[in-house]
């Protein structure tokens, strides 16, 4: 060890020894970030990384070595030989870039220490190549135990350089990897200058073809730094990249790629950072925003134009933000807005009108001319004991009140709202209980001729008889059905039921029954209803399916070859409530309906309503040139009667004829197409009008 300092204080000068340190240390440094790109790298890219590594870890490892001996005081001339200095460097550079494969390649297995030992062995291979080109006046005389030496310093160091690198503890490894090479290439170097000792002898001449050693210095030096300048601007490039990647891909996932502003993602990252904050008498206002009509746009002129309204919203709606207000897209229709300088209710309902005044402008597609509105609940956190979570819940359920009233668009959010939202989720429940424990049952609708006044048919109708609160109107729990998605099994135990009641009538009567939007997108709908049939016995032509128009132009072409598939059934297809929706004449055209049925809402108005009386009038005219027959709900008066009769409406609905009632009150009609003696005082004003007549 004395000798080894020696050598390093007393034979060495020191500003050669300080440029060779400072070679090694840049090299180090540059050498090892190459090859930890190497170790994450794949394909080509590994083999690319591989190669900058090994030929900058060579390069400096040989520069090292050359810089230090230009520092090494010998008495007489010195020369390098040209051609055994050159395969010095070719050395240093194969081991090294050997070394750092077989590491980089060798998973987590023990190759990876291996490729750091043939790396510390190469740097020893190096040295005494280049010891074998360097020429002096004088015998040149090895101790063998020093040469050992620094080969087992070279090859446990260089293993621990990899090591720390392929088997990181924490992120502080990859500096001692650099030092482990730092030390294996210098304690290599000066071990093996150490084993080294001169005899100067004047009458040995130096050759001329050798390479004087400032040439061989500045050659070495101006090499080694322009391959290390190379392999740390590709390294600080690559860097840089990565990072300007990484940058673009936290953009691309905290944005909305439609509308461009911030998404769900970002919103809650928002939401969760800046509601821990609450200075100076300011809350945080948090605004759930649902458009209206918006799906009407998106069914009838198709995503295109939905897309081309919500890019045109969000662009008006985030260009009026203010400072400390923040808008996102959370999807679909649905944005929600924030704002932390909220101090009284007419800070947040400002807020929330000058964004629904942007979303109400109409918009300009392709010729058109589009208008939403848009429906807004704020809740407002005014204390550190709203989490976001409860902050966000407050918000929808304000949002589907201020959507569900018929005039106020915005609506705050207080604790009463939470009592109704209890009573629908334990409504939802309860119709889940309902079912099992035989709550549900049918009531029957006739359906009659216009002229004759036989009966023709009945409409199923779901009642439900609550334990507690007895009937319960499908006004109420229907939508709760639809939202929870729990329409789709009770549709199914209606169907199943009024199938089984239909079938052991003894007329054969037609038996309709509504189908929900979400019964018809099922794909399995056709092989139930068939099932239903079977199981039955009903007769599949007895069956009418009446399904609404919104339920087909959502998905056109699904709902198409789903009614084909009930109509190969043998089953009929009735638009139910036309009308009231988008009255599509490309529907009528394209869907195989074998029966319309116009709203109850223009036969109320035909006595009153000149534009009602229009509407059935044209719906009638409509319906006999596509031969497709027509029945009028809600009939209640003799007016209603000799209009649609006179208009050529052949079938009808309605109170006139009896209100709905369960099987029991139905038991004589099925047998019979007119009234018993005991049904008179309900329908006693349509039997004897069609007596009369």
């Amino acid at each position: 060890m004395l000798k080894v300092l020696e050598c390093l204080t007393i034979d060495h000068d020191y500003r050669y020894t300080a440029a060779a340190v400072f070679v090694c240390m840049l090299g180090s440094f540059v050498s090892m970030r190459l090859f930890s790109k190497a170790r994450l790298a794949t394909g080509v890219q590994k083999v690319n990384w591989l190669f900058l590594a090994g030929v900058n870890g060579g390069a400096a490892i040989w520069t090292t070595h050359f810089v230090a001996m230009l520092g090494y005081v010998a008495a007489g001339e010195v020369g390098y030989d040209p051609y055994l200095t050159g395969l010095s460097l070719l050395i240093a550079i194969t081991t090294t870039t050997a070394g750092f494969g077989i590491s980089a390649y060798g998973g987590r297995s023990v190759l990876v220490e291996a490729g750091g030992m043939i790396l510390g062995l190469g740097v020893a291979a190096m040295h005494y190549t280049g010891m074998a080109a360097y020429n002096v006046q004088g015998m040149i005389f090895w101790d063998q135990a020093y040469v050992i030496a620094s080969l087992l310093l070279g090859a446990v160091l260089g293993a621990l350089a990899v090591n720390r690198i392929a088997r990181p503890l924490n992120r502080f490894c990859q500096y001692g990897a650099v030092t482990f090479l730092i030390l294996a290439i210098a304690s290599m170097h000066y071990t093996g200058m150490a084993s080294m000792s001169f005899a100067f002898d004047p009458r040995i001449v130096i050759p001329e073809n050798l390479l004087p050693p400032a040439i061989m210095g500045g050659g070495a030096i101006a090499v080694t730094l322009l391959l290390l300048a190379l392999g740390l601007s590709t390294y600080v490039i690559d860097a840089q990249s990565t990072q300007q990647a990484v940058a673009r891909y936290r953009h691309l996932s905290l944005h909305d790629p439609l509308t461009g502003i911030p998404n769900r993602a970002a919103f809650i990252e928002h939401l969760n950072r800046r509601t821990l904050h609450i200075s100076l008498g300011a809350h945080t206002a948090l605004l759930s925003i649902d458009l209206d009509r918006f799906k009407e746009i998106n069914d009838v002129h198709g995503h295109a134009a939905g897309d081309a309204v919500l890019r045109a919203i969000a662009d008006r709606a985030s260009s009026v933000l203010k400072a400390g207000e923040f808008l996102a897209r959370m999807g679909g229709d649905e944005f929600v807005a924030m704002t932390h300088s909220y101090y009284t209710r007419a800070d947040g309902a400002e807020f929330a009108q000058r964004l629904i005044e942007q979303i109400s402008r109409p918009v300009e597609w392709n010729g058109q001319t589009f208008s939403v509105g848009a429906s807004v609940g704020i809740s407002v956190r005014n204390t550190g004991a709203i989490d976001a979570d409860t902050l966000m819940a407050q918000a929808d359920v304000a949002m589907y009140r201020a959507k569900s009233g018929t005039s106020d668009t915005i609506c705050f959010y207080d604790k009463s709202m939470d009592e109704a939202a209890r009573a629908r989720n334990a409504l939802a429940i309860a119709m889940r209980s309902g079912l099992a424990n035989n709550e549900f049952e049918l009531y029957y609708q006739q359906q009659n001729d216009t002229k004759s006044g036989s009966i023709v048919g009945f409409e199923a109708l779901l009642r439900w008889n609550h334990p507690e609160r007895g009937m319960v109107s499908p006004v109420e729990f229907i939508p709760i059905a639809e939202q929870t998605g729990f329409i789709v099994e009770l549709g199914e135990w209606v169907l199943r039921e009024a199938c089984a009641q239909a079938a052991r009538w003894k007329k054969s009567l037609a038996i309709a029954v509504n189908v929900a939007p979400q019964q018809l997108a099922d794909n399995d709908f056709p092989d139930k209803v068939e099932r239903i049939l079977a199981e039955t016995g009903l007769a599949p032509e007895r069956l009418e399916l009446e399904i609404t128009e919104g339920s087909i132009i959502a998905d056109h072409r699904h709902a198409l070859v789903t009614i084909r598939k009930l109509k190969a059934l043998g089953v009929k297809i009735a638009m139910d409530d036309y009308g009231t929706g988008y009255s599509s004449l490309s529907t009528l055209q394209s869907f195989p309906f074998d029966k319309i049925k116009i709203d109850r809402a223009f036969i109320d108005g035909l006595s009153t309503n000149v534009q009602s009386e229009a509407i059935v009038r044209s719906t009638l005219i409509l319906a006999h040139s596509l031969n497709i027959p027509v029945l009028a709900e809600g009939v209640e008066t003799k007016a209603h009667i000799e209009f649609l009769r006179r208009e050529g409406c052949l079938q009808v609905q309605g109170f006139f004829f009896g209100k709905p009632g369960p099987l029991t009150s139905i038991a004589n009609l099925v047998d019979d197409t007119f009234l018993s003696a005991e049904d008179e005082t309900e329908v006693t004003a349509g039997r004897r009008y069609f007596k009369a007549v």
